[in-house]
């Protein structure tokens, strides 16, 4: 099971997260590429830790919402958000190469990931952006029920699809992640955490708001890096899925 963070989420002065000390207990960073948060020089510092603590590098677009931090829902054309992603991933593989390194998956951010839970022409036009630009790439993708389908869809674009999961999250019903806006939807102590990290490592389930269990396929547990306790959640979870 890889651990994946979201890093590089400060812009100019104002900074976010704790990078360069979480960087070593991850296996991935999904590097913010400018349009909802980060800069060039923010996403060049933060591809140089990633190389230095020898963590896999992905782009993690999102809608163009600096304002919003990527988290209000945005109606875009599907030819224009193909290319909004495309963009993206096309800025941090510039630096990436120029740091002798390249982007090796990609995780759609924010609001952007969740509409792509929900709406299969979201869903298929971020499939078509990766496809048209890469077919190489992994593209990360919440773990839900639906998890076959998903997965056919992604074969017709010829791309391979990895399923996250959130050790810090609570879930829905349905096996989406709860509205942040919702009591108890941001687990925020080590007993939370531990238990859904040990439902989704050894019972391949998430645990919902009602506290049932609902069955998914995950390959990456997903630690949010702008918590005031992500450096914390970090190395606790490296602790449980490696003591």
């Amino acid at each position: 099971m890889k651990i994946n963070c979201d890093m590089g989420e400060s812009f100019g002065i104002w900074k976010m997260g704790s990078d360069a000390q979480i960087m070593p207990s991850l296996d991935m960073a999904n590097i913010a590429c400018g349009f909802h948060a980060s800069d060039p020089l923010t996403m060049t510092r933060t591809v140089r830790i990633a190389v230095e603590h020898g963590v896999t590098i992905g782009a993690h677009p999102s809608y163009p919402d600096l304002v919003g931090f990527g988290r209000r829902d945005m109606q875009v054309d599907p030819q224009e958000l193909r290319s909004i992603v495309q963009y993206q991933i096309g800025a941090l593989e510039a630096i990436c190469k120029a740091e002798g390194t390249k982007v090796s998956y990609v995780k759609p951010h924010g609001a952007l990931y969740n509409k792509m839970s929900v709406d299969d022409g979201t869903l298929r036009a971020v499939y078509a952006a990766i496809s048209d630009y890469d077919t190489s790439l992994p593209l990360v993708v919440m773990a839900a029920p639906d998890h076959q389908r998903r997965s056919d869809i992604a074969a017709e674009y010829g791309l391979k699809l990895l399923f996250e999961a959130f050790s810090d999250r609570a879930y829905d019903s349905h096996g989406r992640l709860a509205s942040r806006t919702l009591p108890g939807a941001v687990y925020q102590n080590n007993e939370e955490i531990e238990r859904q990290v040990r439902a989704i490592v050894e019972r391949s389930c998430v645990i919902t708001l009602d506290g049932d269990e609902i069955p998914v396929k995950a390959d990456t547990l997903c630690i949010h890096g702008d918590g005031p306790k992500a450096l914390e959640t970090a190395r606790f979870i490296r602790g449980l899925i490696q003591p």
